[in-house]
């Protein structure tokens, strides 16, 4: 019986491998779109500055603020395949929840409580609950990156032993 040695297939520098488990369009997509809602906040937050009276606008700013950050963040982060995208995901969930919550119990009976509602429906539970997926769902481990064969290699079959001519030579065999 011999021993052989196994050599991998040539890897040139700075090529990801066949087996790579490096995230498709479908992370692109998604980062693009919290993104894309960050962006579309600014300008209902400065409807809200101008409609509402300054106590109740300064929380309500505040609130949409602090959910533009937060899906902005997570969505800069997951399209450049930055596994720490995870917990501003979590805080832009947590906050779109709290938000569709508090504006459906605070709107007024009749069309008010109708456009809290279908906004609700529309827009913030279902990005609540993808930035939620987002935040939960496990990280695929990352490819093992391999090193450039040397240019200088040993032929095949060169170093290799079998337990026949190592018990010959009186090496202990393995």
């Amino acid at each position: 019986m011999t021993i052989a040695t196994f050599n991998a297939l040539p890897v040139r520098p700075g090529r990801a491998t066949a087996d790579t488990s490096r995230p498709g369009r479908g992370r692109r997509w998604q980062g693009r779109l919290l993104m894309g809602a960050a962006l579309a906040l600014l300008p209902w937050t400065g409807y809200l500055a101008g409609t509402l009276p300054p106590a109740e606008a300064a929380a309500w700013i505040a609130l949409d603020a602090l959910e533009a950050a937060a899906l902005f963040s997570a969505g800069s982060l997951l399209s450049r395949f930055d596994p720490r995208h995870r917990a501003p995901a979590a805080a832009a969930a947590l906050l779109l929840l709290a938000d569709a919550c508090v504006d459906l119990a605070t709107a007024a009976p009749g069309p008010e409580r109708a456009v809290a509602a279908a906004m609700a429906v529309a827009a913030e539970l279902p990005l609540a609950a993808l930035c939620g997926w987002l935040a939960a769902r496990p990280t695929p481990a990352p490819a093992p990156v391999l090193a450039p064969e040397r240019e200088n290699r040993t032929p095949p079959g060169a170093g290799c032993a079998t337990r026949e001519t190592s018990r010959a030579s009186g090496a202990s065999g393995a």
